[in-house]
């Protein structure tokens, strides 16, 4: 089969746009700077699109990662595929960030640890083993402090994402030669890992509606806990 699939990928500071044709990689921009506009994200689209003779209607669906990571990047892939899905018809793909990321560690010898920075002292965290060339999650993705994420792996492990930089010392003295790093340019998550991950639920029919289209924060945004509190504090009703 050779669907055409457009993903993006904006969950971190390193955002990134792919286009592939089935099992075929047609072209990938990285968006790396300190913030990914929704301007950059369309006109990395459009590049990608010209280079490879192609226009908006080739496209067969699109893929999103749709979190966890930054509050303002993931709304900002989501908004932009809302729009293009609106204004094409064609349907969404939804994919986990950390998953993806663990695809930049094939076939690892020792579970992966893919790990983001949630700032605030903690981590977004997901840990897979590999299964039919895939990533499977050993357990639930979560948001924690790297010391209880650490306390809690057994065995080796390797780590890969932009966490695993940010704590790599704390990482190698709590865990000690227990702890693997993946070489520095796999840190940086990838639309093109994103890619593999749409198409697959490209191809078993699983898209999923816009109106349930969202952003996974895992964690609630400063505005939600501010409004909690203040709500608990009887400064507001509902």
């Amino acid at each position: 089969m050779n669907e055409v699939l457009l993903t993006i990928d904006t969950s971190t500071q390193v955002g990134s746009v792919a286009l592939s044709r089935g099992e075929v990689l047609l072209g990938e921009n990285l968006l790396n700077g300190p913030r990914t506009q929704t301007d950059r994200v369309l006109v990395s689209i459009g590049r990608l699109l010209e280079d490879a003779g192609l226009g908006i209607g080739d496209v067969d669906g699109l893929g999103v990662v749709l979190g966890p990571g930054s509050f303002t990047g993931v709304r900002v892939g989501v908004a932009s595929v809302k729009g293009l899905a609106l204004a094409t018809g064609k349907p969404v793909f939804g994919v986990s960030s950390l998953r993806a990321l663990a695809l930049q560690a094939p076939a690892a010898r020792h579970p992966v640890c893919a790990l983001l920075d949630a700032r605030k002292k903690e981590v977004y965290a997901g840990v897979y083993g590999w299964e039919r060339g895939l990533p499977a999650p050993l357990g639930p993705e979560a948001v924690l402090p790297p010391e209880k994420l650490l306390s809690a792996l057994e065995g080796e492990v390797l780590f890969l994402g932009d966490g695993a930089t940010v704590y790599r010392t704390l990482i190698a003295r709590q865990m000690g030669d227990r702890a693997h790093f993946a070489p520095w340019p796999l840190h940086a998550p990838r639309a093109s890992n994103a890619a593999v991950l749409a198409l697959l639920e490209m191809r078993e029919g699983r898209s999923v509606p816009l109106e349930f289209l969202t952003p996974s924060y895992i964690r609630l945004s400063e505005a939600e806990i501010t409004w909690a509190r203040r709500r608990a504090e009887g400064v507001i009703d509902g």
